[in-house]
Order: C-alpha cells, then structure tokens, then sequence
C-alpha cells in the first residue's frame, strides 16, 4: 500500500493549518460585521486561492496547495467527508413537526417559493443557454434544471440566523417561514439527486429516470417512517448503554456514512443520505438539543470552513467574474423567489407587509446552494463564470435579506399604530354633564 511521503506529510499538516486558522479568522471579521461564518469563510478561500495568493505569491501558492500529488489526493477526501457532514447536520435542523403545526399556510408558501423561482431559472436558462456559457448542447435540460433548482433552493440555517436576530424567530410569521424552507429543503434536494443522477460522473453509470426517482422516493420514505421508528427505538438503548456523548456521536456519524454510501452506491450522491438521515434522526425525541449543539460544533468547526474555503482554492475569481452574469442571476433570483413567496404568503392568509416579509426571508440563499455549485462544478456541469455568480448571487442576498425583513416588520408595527390610532379617535367622548 502507498502511502504519504514526509514531506507530503507536513504540506498536508500545513494545508489543514493554514485552511482552518485563515477560515475562523475571517468567520470571526464575517460576525463582527454581522454577517453569517460561511462569508469569512469563503472570503479566506478567496485569498488562499489563485485570485489573490497565487496572483502575488504564485511559487508559493503552487507549493502549498497543489494540485497534483497524494497530499491533493487526501485534501480532496477531507473535502469530500466534510460536506456530506454538513449536509447531515441540515437536515438535523429539519423538524417535521414544526412543518405540520403551520399546516396549509407552509404548504402553499413553500409550494410557490420553490415552483415559480424554479420555472423562471429554468425557463430562461433554456431560453438563452448561450448568456449561460452552456457549451454542450446535449447537457441543455439537466443544466437548465440545475440553474432552476439553485434559485429555488432557501437557505434554512441563514434564515434562522436572521428572524432571531430580528426576535421574531418563534413569532408566526417566523415558524412559517422556518417550516417552508425545511419543506423547501426537502424537495429541492429531491430534485437534486435526482439531476445529480442525470448528469452522472466518472465511473459512475446512470440509471434510468424512472428508477432513479423510485429508489429516491422509495429510500426518502423508507428513512422517513421505517428508519425513524428504528432510531427512536435505538437512541435510548445508546444513551443508556453507551457513554454519553462518545456513542452517541459515534454511531451517528457511522449511520450517516452508512446511508451516505447507500445513495452513491445507487447512484445518488452521497450527500442526499446523508441529508435524510440527518432529517430522520433530528426529528426523533430521544435526540436532546445539547446532543445536536455537540454535533453541530464539532462539524460547523472543523469540517465546515474546509469546504467552505477549500471553494476558493481552485477558482481564480478575478478572472471569473462576469458582471452582466452575476447581475442576471440576482434579478433572476430577487423576481422568482420574493414574488413566489410573497405570492404564497398572500394565499394562505397573510398580511401585504408580512407577506414581503415572508418573500425577503425566503430569498436567503447559502450552504447548500453554495455545495450544490462546488458539486456542479467538479462534474463539468456548470463553468467558473456560473459557480462565481452562484457565490456571488448567496453573498448579496444573505447581506440584502435581513435589513428588507426588518424594513417590512417595520411597516406592519407602522400599520398597528395606525389602526390604533385610529380605533382611539373614533371612540366618543364622555359626555360633560352640567350639575
């Protein structure tokens, strides 16, 4: 067996260093301006990257990151356990009973925040795939798909970030828009895997639609009904049984890798069983909310700014930026996915002012659609011009959503106040009798 040379050794020791310190550094300049990790995170991966470190200091660049060799070769499978992992804790935050509490409101606001955004990327895309950079005719439809399915997808950490900045995260409003993203969720890496399997990869051999689709199907259901009855029964054996947290972080995360292997053995990707088990197993009772935090620490730590700044390192930025690009895929993004939501909204009863609220908050994109670009990207799919618009397009709308959100709240306490005001000024006066 081949294994890492000494000096291999230390670059990849080096690499793991220098990713993880520059991405917390930024994380932590990214909290201070009030904005979410992941932006430091991809910033640092920016400067580590071709754009800025291999543009000033190129001989260093090529040393530290190359692109060749085992010490690559081991990145690249750090990479690849870190994103699954980051899927598995988002669907560790999906809580399907906070989606049948909002009932058709959800059903109805998710169902437009995820189908007009997805038409309108769709339909213009395949309308003009040459704006696009589409240079394989035959990829046309499966391209197409994937522009709808990244504007279409919300971004439920992020969100959840900003109604409980704006304190309105347990409000109504605030729960609705949390269980549509998770619906949101749910589908759209549905439909993922389901392009994923479309386009296919090295060694990979595709499947037929329909089959594909069933076996999606079949093991979203499977693990949503069968495999959560086996975890509830589970967890309490473990956390009796086993030494706490140990166990139970251990077999977490091998049941994750277990499902993880399952999809991609089927053809699937490996980050969509990873997903629905996390969405199996965070929804069971026997799963205590310091059990989470622990998972979430460990992963959001130490797996997460590797992928996130690990985005930067083969991307030169400067030299991918397509501003006429970039600026269609904001107007594309603003127009489907506020106009869908607020649509939705309106249909299940809201307010004018709490239904841009509802739109503005679904138009926060992140995480998953920045993993959904960088695995596009490795397959040939898509071009860096597009995968910068993508990192471009989540960037603006995380800054842009929060202070619309607060804008629209705004205008409904305004609205209160009016209707008070006036409730008060119609009351009569007490009549002033002479004695």
């Amino acid at each position: 067996m081949e294994k890492l040379t000494h000096s291999e050794v230390i670059n990849l020791m080096l690499q793991l260093a220098v990713m993880l310190a520059a991405g917390r550094f930024l994380a932590e300049v990214s909290r201070k301006l009030k904005q979410p990790a992941v932006v430091g995170e991809i910033m640092a991966g920016i400067l580590l990257g071709p754009t800025l470190l291999g543009s000033v200091f190129p001989e260093t660049f090529q040393v530290l990151f190359p692109i060749t060799g085992a010490s690559a070769q081991v990145l690249d499978g750090f990479i690849q356990v870190a994103v699954v992992l980051l899927l598995f804790i988002a669907g560790l935050e999906v809580d399907l009973q906070i989606v049948w509490q909002q009932g058709k409101q959800a059903l109805y606001t998710s169902f437009f925040a995820l189908v007009i955004p997805f038409i309108i990327g769709f339909a213009v895309t395949y309308a003009f795939p040459s704006f696009f950079l589409l240079d394989n005719e035959s990829n046309r439809i499966v391209f197409s798909l994937f522009i709808g399915t990244t504007i279409a997808i919300t971004a439920l950490p992020v969100i959840a970030r900003i109604l409980m900045d704006l304190d309105v995260f347990k409000s109504n409003m605030g729960m609705l828009i949390i269980a549509s993203a998770m619906i949101i969720d749910l589908l759209g890496w549905l439909i993922f895997s389901v392009i994923l399997s479309l386009m296919g990869g090295p060694g990979q051999e595709k499947m037929g639609l329909g089959q594909t689709i069933g076996l999606t199907v079949g093991f979203t259901i499977g693990m949503l009904t069968l495999g959560k009855w086996l975890i509830n029964r589970s967890l309490p054996w473990i956390n009796s049984r086993l030494a706490w947290p140990g166990g139970l972080l251990s077999l977490s995360l091998a049941l994750c890798f277990v499902a993880a292997a399952f999809t991609e053995f089927i053809g699937i990707h490996a980050i969509f069983g990873a997903f629905i088990i996390g969405v199996a197993l965070g929804d069971s009772e026997h799963l205590t909310e310091r059990a989470k935090e622990i998972v979430h620490h460990f992963i959001n730590n130490i797996f997460a700014p590797l992928f996130f700044v690990s985005l930067g390192l083969h991307v030169n930025f400067v030299e991918s930026f397509n501003l006429p690009l970039i600026l269609v895929f904001l107007v594309l993004a603003f127009i489907g996915k506020v106009s869908g939501a607020f649509t939705g909204a309106r249909i299940g009863g809201l307010g004018k002012h709490q239904s841009w609220a509802v739109g503005f908050g679904m138009n926060t994109h992140g995480a998953l659609e920045v993993i959904l670009g960088a695995i596009a990207l490795n397959a040939g799919l898509i071009s860096e011009e597009i995968f910068v618009a993508i990192l471009v397009m989540v960037v603006v709308t995380i800054i842009v959503s929060g202070p619309l959100m607060r804008y629209s709240l705004r205008q409904i306490d305004n609205e209160q106040l009016k209707k008070a005001s006036e409730t008060v000024s119609v009351i009569p006066e007490p009549e002033i009798k002479n004695t």
